[in-house]
């Protein structure tokens, strides 16, 4: 069950727990299925093994990350470990007849780190916490760099010789001083992650960082102990505490930004409340929490709270907000009868619910699973970062190492500095965060619009199609039908008509029959209504105060002389017969939808060429493909059919997206380079696509692939960036052009761009939406 009825156990953390590191909760509790079935969700039919999404603790850089799938990887019983640096969430694919996830989270014990479900209440205080710790050692890092730079400054403004050996010692012991709490508090995150990777035979991108500041402590205490030795011409605690701040400060903006480019993603993964009103069997409200509400129970919904699952308004009128949910951008109003979906808010007033669905069988659960998938994803960009940022992390370590023994007959002490500068200036961090960081804004820009991304690597997939090929049913038309026509016996009107078909028509869902009761406005009561499937109504109206039966549907049902078609070149046709015989026909066509024939144009100005596949007739697909704009139009389609049309396409060289319904259309969506399924009547848990569209408009298409490409033009210059910066930073650094302090800052601000960078993708589509 996937972020469905209970963000994690209730007593989670156990009581008397604030969930802060100081009082590990206890992991044990997540062995019981109800628990851990909370944030997990099986794979395959009875094979035993489950998915579970995490989040986690401690992670910093892509180093963690693939730390973590190692550690991980390594506890029997675990099949599988995907972990992403910039969402840290991760996926974990265990078995459950060799372990339990008490079992795979305590291998993280001592390791530094720290994991808990995605759906955690105590994650937002645990996320404080840190904020908290990070900001205490930023704040003693930035007061004690300014008192060192204080007792610094005298050193490189005065004259050789002018400052007495004795002042020179005393201000040297002063920043020595002032320097210990910035490495033993300060420092300690670098510190531990650093011996952490040592223990497990890693090298992280911690270990730069962490050596270089040692280093620096190191020398410049022994030049502080013994001023006559090799080290003592010059101190650089000046150096060490303002690249220590530089990174500090770096990584809280980055975290925040961070945060803050998820925004979208987290706000739609806790939208469930903790607890509900239920109504017991007397009458009376009790709150309880959202685990205990089951299938039939009736709650009671207040302005300003979200839905707790999905279900049918048994009292109250309200209007709700399903933005997130449906892509509904305005409140929608909803009544007694009305269907209500969990995760939406009730704006309006207290309504009284049936419950109809809870936990996995929400389609907020299964909206919540489709998100947590693309947190988890990995882009082939991003891996291939990955992948170079560990062999990167030892040419780094390579190049110090020269770099200081190049150095070193001229200077011992600057020998080790520049050493440092190496170390610290050429850390890949924005190199693994370039795409990761783009992405998830971007997955969570297009989250904002109803749109749902599956697999971030089709975001970058989506840039290169030039062919866009529509499904028409459900797709380019909505599923409902309009009435165009209508032929009637001499006597008869067309009001008349339509008022006695209304009257049948009402009994039944068929949506020829819905646009029949929409088109009439009003009807006559019908008794003795039967509906044939496949067929039509048949029932009594009363004529002049007299009983007649009347037949609605096809015209085998109605004895339509001639056999007259049930469907003209536009679509369905049903007809209408009394006692007498034939009374009126009726020519429906699919309502093409109102934004078609614009998003049409819009994905063309774009540079896309559009194309219309369907298994309707080849004359009413033609006819709407050409009220759409679309010239490429091809009907009588079976499924194969539909194949080897895309397989054509592609052996011309053309990169394709389909748009379909998600389901009927699964293997023309699998074989796509690229898919959308929309609607909102897809089935999410078994559509077969890249990205799911969740409200009733078709200019997100248009939108999404425009996006799409700003996306990967802020990946191209982040990756720039990043390279342009390792490849100018390490020839100043090796030459001794760059200290220590501007090492520091170098690395944090290219790390900073990089993620404030991808913040734009969020901002420019706030103001899109202003």
């Amino acid at each position: 069950m996937l972020g469905a009825d209970a963000p994690f156990p209730a007593s989670w953390p156990p009581p008397g727990r604030s969930g802060a590191r100081a009082a590990e909760p206890d992991l044990s509790l997540l062995d019981e299925r109800d628990e851990w079935q909370a944030f997990s969700r099986p794979l395959g039919a009875g094979g035993g093994l489950w998915e579970s999404f995490v989040a986690f603790e401690g992670m910093h850089c892509a180093a963690c990350a693939m730390t973590l799938e190692q550690v991980l990887g390594r506890v029997p019983g675990v099949v599988r470990v995907e972990v992403n640096a910039a969402s840290q969430r991760g996926r974990v694919i265990w078995d459950e007849q060799v372990a339990r996830p008490s079992r795979w989270m305590r291998a993280l014990e001592g390791s530094g780190y720290g994991v808990l479900p995605v759906q955690d209440i105590g994650a937002g205080a645990r996320r404080q916490a840190e904020s908290r710790r990070m900001l205490w050692r930023l704040g003693v890092a930035g007061v004690c760099m300014m008192q060192v730079m204080m007792y610094a400054v005298p050193a490189y403004l005065a004259e050789p010789g002018a400052m007495a050996p004795d002042l020179e010692h005393l201000l040297r012991w002063a920043q020595w001083v002032l320097s210990l709490p910035v490495m033993l508090f300060s420092c300690r995150p670098f510190f531990s992650a650093a011996w952490r990777d040592l223990r497990g035979r890693r090298i992280g991108m911690d270990f730069p960082v962490a050596l270089g500041m040692l280093l620096t402590f190191v020398v410049s205490s022994l030049g502080t102990f013994e001023p006559e030795g090799a080290f003592g011409h010059q101190v650089y605690f000046d150096s060490l505490t303002m690249f220590v701040f530089f990174l500090l400060a770096g990584r809280w903006l980055e975290a925040r930004l961070r945060d803050r480019s998820a925004g979208a993603l987290e706000a739609l993964m806790h939208r469930l409340p903790d607890s509900v009103e239920r109504r017991d069997a007397d009458g009376s409200w009790r709150r309880v929490t959202a685990r205990r509400v089951r299938v039939g129970d009736v709650v009671r919904v207040l302005p300003g709270a979200a839905f707790v699952a999905d279900g049918e308004v048994v009292a109250g009128i309200t209007t709700v907000d399903e933005a997130l949910l449906t892509g509904e951008s305005r409140p929608v109003a909803r009544g007694m009868g009305d269907a209500v979906i969990a995760g939406s808010y009730n704006l309006g007033a207290p309504v009284q619910v049936r419950v109809g669905a809870v936990g996995p069988q929400t389609r907020y659960a299964h909206i919540v699973a489709l998100m947590e998938q693309a947190a988890i994803g990995k882009p082939d960009l991003a891996r291939l970062a990955d992948r170079v940022a560990k062999p990167f992390l030892a040419v780094v370590l390579l190049a110090a190492a020269l770099a200081a023994a190049w150095w070193w007959p001229i200077d011992p002490a600057r020998a080790v500095m520049v050493a440092v500068a190496v170390l610290v200036v050429t850390c890949p961090c924005a190199l693994s965060l370039a795409t990761p960081a783009a992405m998830l804004a971007s997955a969570a820009a297009m989250a904002r619009r109803g749109i749902l991304v599956r697999r971030l690597q089709a975001i970058e997939t989506l840039t290169q199609v030039d062919t866009m090929v529509f499904d028409k049913t459900g797709t380019l038309t909505s599923d409902a039908f309009v009435l165009v026509g209508v032929r009637t016996r001499s006597g008869v009107t067309r009001e008349q008509a339509l008022t006695l078909a209304a009257a049948l028509a009402c009994h039944s869902l068929h949506p020829v029959s819905r646009a029949l009761v929409a088109a009439a406005g009003g009807y006559a009561v019908a008794q003795g209504v039967l509906e044939t499937a496949g067929q039509g109504l048949q029932g009594s109206l009363e004529v002049a105060g007299v009983p007649v039966l009347h037949r609605l549907g096809s015209a085998a049902l109605c004895g339509v002389a001639g056999g007259q078609a049930d469907r003209s070149p536009q679509g369905p046709v049903s007809h209408l017969a009394d006692e007498q015989g034939w009374l009126a026909s009726f020519d429906f066509e699919e309502d093409l939808r109102g934004d078609a024939a614009q998003t049409v144009a819009a994905l063309r100005a774009q540079g896309l060429d559009c194309r219309l596949l369907s298994g309707d007739r080849d004359a009413t697909v033609r006819r709407i493909g050409l009220v759409a704009g679309i010239d490429a139009a091809i009907g009588d389609c079976t499924p194969d059919d539909k194949l080897r049309q895309l397989q054509a396409l592609h052996r011309q060289g053309h990169r394709t997206a389909m748009v379909g319904d998600g389901l009927n259309d699964g293997p023309v969506l699998a074989a796509a380079h690229v898919s959308f399924a929309f609607g909102r009547a897809v089935p999410l848990a078994q559509a077969r696509s890249d990205f799911v569209v969740l409200g009733e408009q078709l200019m997100p298409l248009a939108w999404a692939h425009r996006y799409a490409r700003r996306t990967m033009d802020v990946v191209r210059q982040n990756l720039g960036w990043a390279l342009f910066y390792n490849a100018a930073a390490l020839p100043l650094a090796v030459l001794g052009f760059m200290p220590a302090w501007a090492a520091g800052l170098g690395m944090a601000a290219s790390s900073l761009l990089v993620v404030a960078n991808a913040m734009r993708l969020n901002r420019e589509d706030r103001s899109e939406n202003a």
